[in-house]
């Protein structure tokens, strides 16, 4: 369990916060890559993600109840509320000043304005065009991290990135073609500079509480998504199946109660390119899921596909070099 310590902090929150735990940046941990907890948190994670991918097609699909921007909206203020009371019952506290402006951002980029791109990016772009697109976020999401100099430049990180979006190329290779609009390339490609930077957001930020981030982060993305469904004058409907309900309390429990948090508990003990590889597991397991719930079929496509992916994870985010040197040994990239 964690510490709690009683300490002043530089972006104006005063409360009782966790102590400090051991960071990726320090000396020592980024050699040795994640410890177990944070790789079985990594894992349950990608997992519940891909539970996600799998509900989502029973509440806001073609013939479905709930439109998209809508139905994703829900699901973030109702986890955000879920949270916001968690982090009042635990006594997590709610940053101030820097601290509070990170929160935000998180909520702006990673819930809000990705969401937004992703969805109206693939209106007109087939699954498998969009998986195989939003597949770069690894090499984004490492180039960022050289530009904010959160991370140095390995080859290995370059190399990982390239195999994951091969992969993802060959498992969906069937739903890539010609004729694509250039809007929702541009969207899509914005959807994805949005999740690479959400990563680097929450390390480059003060230290906040997982449950409280993800309670302001959530509510801030849920508003904005709202917002869209209402310009968008899609019907803001209330589910009457009983699958439907099933499927969204999924998502808001499991979805993102749970799995944004531990989203953040990992990115706050690895390096955000190593975390940026659930981008291209999320797909993989999501088909698993389907083809066991829904009897969706395996093809050799995904068996090979999957192989290049996971070599890109190995290589890009677990294997690391004997004597990496550190960025600054001592400093802790989420703290000033």
């Amino acid at each position: 369990m964690e510490r709690l310590a009683v300490s002043p902090d530089p972006s104006g929150t005063r409360a009782r916060r966790p102590a400090r735990l051991p960071d990726v940046t320090e000396a020592g941990e980024r050699n040795a890559g994640p410890d177990r907890t944070t790789l079985a948190a990594f894992v349950t994670f990608v997992t519940l993600a891909g539970g996600n991918v799998v509900a989502v097609r029973y509440v806001s699909c073609e013939g479905c109840e709930l439109d998209p921007f809508w139905a994703a909206a829900t699901r973030f203020l109702c986890a955000s509320l879920i949270l916001a009371g968690i982090a009042f019952a635990v006594r997590a506290g709610m940053p101030r000043g820097r601290a509070l402006f990170g929160a935000v951002l998180y909520g702006v980029l990673g819930f809000g304005a990705a969401f937004a791109f992703a969805y109206w990016g693939l209106q007109r772009v087939s699954a498998g065009f969009g998986a195989v697109f939003l597949a770069t976020v690894p090499l984004l999401t490492f180039g960022f991290a050289l530009a904010h100099r959160q991370e140095r430049f390995r080859w290995d990180g370059l190399t990982g990135g390239a195999f994951a979006v091969a992969g993802m190329a060959v498992i969906f290779r069937e739903g890539i073609g010609a004729g694509v609009p250039f809007a929702s390339l541009l969207s899509l490609f914005a959807g994805a500079v949005c999740f690479a930077e959400t990563a680097i957001v929450v390390r480059a930020f003060p230290r906040v509480h997982p449950v409280s981030m993800n309670a302001i982060g959530l509510g801030v993305g849920g508003l904005m998504l709202l917002a869209f469904a209402m310009l968008s004058r899609e019907s803001l409907a209330v589910p009457e199946l009983a699958r439907t309900w099933f499927a969204q309390v999924y998502l808001v429990i499991f979805g993102s109660v749970v799995a944004f948090t531990l989203y953040v508990y990992v990115l706050r003990r690895w390096t955000a390119s190593a975390v940026s590889y659930e981008g291209v597991l999320i797909p993989i397991v999501a088909i698993l899921l389907a083809s066991w719930l829904q009897d969706e079929e395996i093809t050799w496509a995904f068996g090979a596909g999957s192989v290049l992916v996971l070599i890109g994870v190995y290589v890009g985010a677990l294997r690391r070099p004997a004597a990496a040197p550190d960025l600054e040994p001592g400093r802790v990239a989420s703290e000033p």
